[in-house]
């Protein structure tokens, strides 16, 4: 039994990565082997080892056990744009296959696999794939990270509408308070839980360290187990 899921974001940098890391931090002290993956990264550097991604290279070193690099991130471009322009860029198309196989080889390591997408749900990979396909290819349930910032509202709800609309099951969603100057902040937690279709499983606070953050997502992780007792 994998206590495996998909995290999406409400949009480009509203720290899908942190959530990711703390909620492998989360799993592994509950006792899991918690392993990160990053399908589908742009703006990599180039290294004597290869393409590597600064998302995917956090992931991976919070994983137990650690696993290889290509299996993290499988596909990587050097471009920081949106996927598809950046696969363009090298005369490269992103397709599933590669994906399947390295979250398979993720399976026999660990115990939970923590796959994070790219930018929001309905961002492009290819003329055929968004980032939200991933999750149905894969068959995980999704938690949804909400950057706590104004538009948030909107963002969120919209994000969820089209998650539940591909048939994926929105397992929660997590907030994280990006901006410390944010008005109404409690107000508008209050709105995303009256409103979104599915619980907060945590509210990381500004600028949080690795273990307080980790500890906000105890809801996460218990819901993770009961999804993958069912």
């Amino acid at each position: 039994m994998h206590d495996s899921v998909f995290i999406t974001g409400t949009d480009t940098g509203i720290g899908k990565t942190f959530v990711s890391v703390a909620l492998l931090h989360a799993l592994r002290a509950a006792g899991l082997r918690a392993v990160g993956m990053k399908p589908v990264a742009s703006g990599c550097t180039r290294t004597a080892d290869g393409l590597r991604n600064d998302d995917a290279l956090a992931l991976q070193a919070a994983s137990a056990p650690c696993p290889d690099y290509a299996s993290v991130n499988p596909l990587a471009f050097a471009a920081p744009v949106s996927p598809h322009l950046a696969a363009a860029a090298e005369g490269r198309h992103i397709t599933l296959e590669p994906i399947h196989a390295a979250f398979a080889q993720l399976g026999t390591l660990a115990d939970a696999r923590v796959v994070e997408g790219v930018g929001g749900w309905l961002a492009p990979l290819s003329d055929t794939l968004l980032a939200g396909d991933l999750a149905r290819a894969l068959r995980l349930p999704v938690i949804l990270v909400v950057g706590l910032r104004l538009g948030c509202l909107n963002h969120a709800l919209l994000s969820a509408r089209a998650i539940r609309a591909d048939g994926c099951d929105l397992l929660g969603w997590i907030g994280n308070r990006i901006d410390p100057d944010m008005l109404e902040p409690d107000g508008n937690l209050d709105t995303l839980r009256a409103r979104l279709p599915a619980p907060c499983l945590g509210v990381i606070d500004y600028r949080a360290d690795a273990a307080s953050a980790a500890r906000a997502l105890a809801p996460a992780v218990a819901a993770l187990r009961s999804c993958a007792q069912r």
